[in-house]
């Protein structure tokens, strides 16, 4: 299946088809996201939360992400993959911005990339967008800004606050955002926000209405446990599995019964007794 373009997302926004969406960060999940028919695949800053140990993403640097984003380009070379651009690598100045975002796409193979904020990111976008980069907006619960609103907190709850998120989101388009990630936003909103924009509108703990899904892969297989959002789905509890299938492997160890027979390469009888019978006398010294 070839790789779904910014044409195809606005011609399914059109259509009412959703875009699946999900977050990778090694070659291996990535292939298995292509394999499985995703179309659009986010190497999030969450990466800090998943793989790196951080208690928040805001540790996780420009160097690690590219890592990470050069993985998943190899694992899924035909889906459409976004960039996250991690905590001050766009917002110090908005040429700083341009070139992080460009090494995403020049070092990494990224088709996209994504940052935070709405109204008060919109120079950057429209910086980037410039530049010739497809830019994702991303405004409701953004995590790099969370101790603002005093942590994991929904958005978009009273009047007031809707009617800012919207007014971000109208913001990133006219800046030349591609499409906007509404994240932790009641459902009603985020309704609103879809039908006024013509770019696309993701979602992520932001209700039904919107142009796609997106999920935290670890979250959706049941592998990241330290807390579940009440927006996330788990489809599996791979961390119980995988626990289950270490402890076996352990014991197997430690009594003797792994590796079995059929575990060893194995060596023809004759080789055998023809290596034996030539260290009998003792082991052969090395030339000096």
């Amino acid at each position: 299946m070839p790789k779904k373009t910014v044409v195809d997302f606005m011609q399914m926004k059109k259509e009412g088809r959703k875009v699946v969406f999900l977050t990778a960060y090694d070659a291996m999940l990535a292939r298995l996201e292509e394999e499985a028919g995703v179309d659009m695949i986010l190497v999030g800053d969450s990466v800090g939360n998943t793989l790196l140990g951080y208690e928040t993403t805001l540790p996780v640097t420009m160097e690690e992400m590219l890592i990470f984003t050069r993985a998943v380009r190899r694992g899924a070379p035909n889906t459409f993959v976004i960039g996250d651009m991690p905590f001050m690598s766009y917002q110090c100045s908005i040429r700083e911005a341009v070139l992080n975002a460009g090494r995403f796409v020049k070092e990494a193979g990224a088709d996209a990339i994504k940052l935070e904020g709405g109204r008060r990111v919109a120079p950057q976008v429209k910086a980037i967008a410039e530049a010739g980069m497809l830019v994702m907006g991303h405004i409701g619960l953004t995590p790099q800004s969370a101790a603002q609103f005093g942590g994991w907190r929904a958005q978009g709850r009273d009047a007031e606050s809707a009617l800012k998120l919207l007014e971000d989101a109208v913001a990133l388009e006219e800046a030349g955002a591609f499409a906007v990630l509404v994240e932790g936003v009641p459902g009603a909103v985020t309704a609103e926000i879809t039908r006024r924009l013509s770019i696309p509108v993701y979602g992520i703990g932001a209700g039904k209405p919107c142009d796609g899904q997106l999920l935290i892969v670890y979250d959706l297989l049941g592998l990241y446990e330290v807390f579940q959002p009440k927006f996330v789905k788990r489809y599996g509890h791979l961390a119980r599995e995988v626990v289950a299938m270490l402890r076996q492997y352990a014991e197997e160890v430690r009594q003797g019964i792994f590796p079995g027979p059929e575990h060893d390469y194995g060596i023809p009888p004759d080789q055998l007794d023809r290596f034996r019978q030539a260290i009998a006398g003792g082991l052969p010294r090395s030339s000096e």
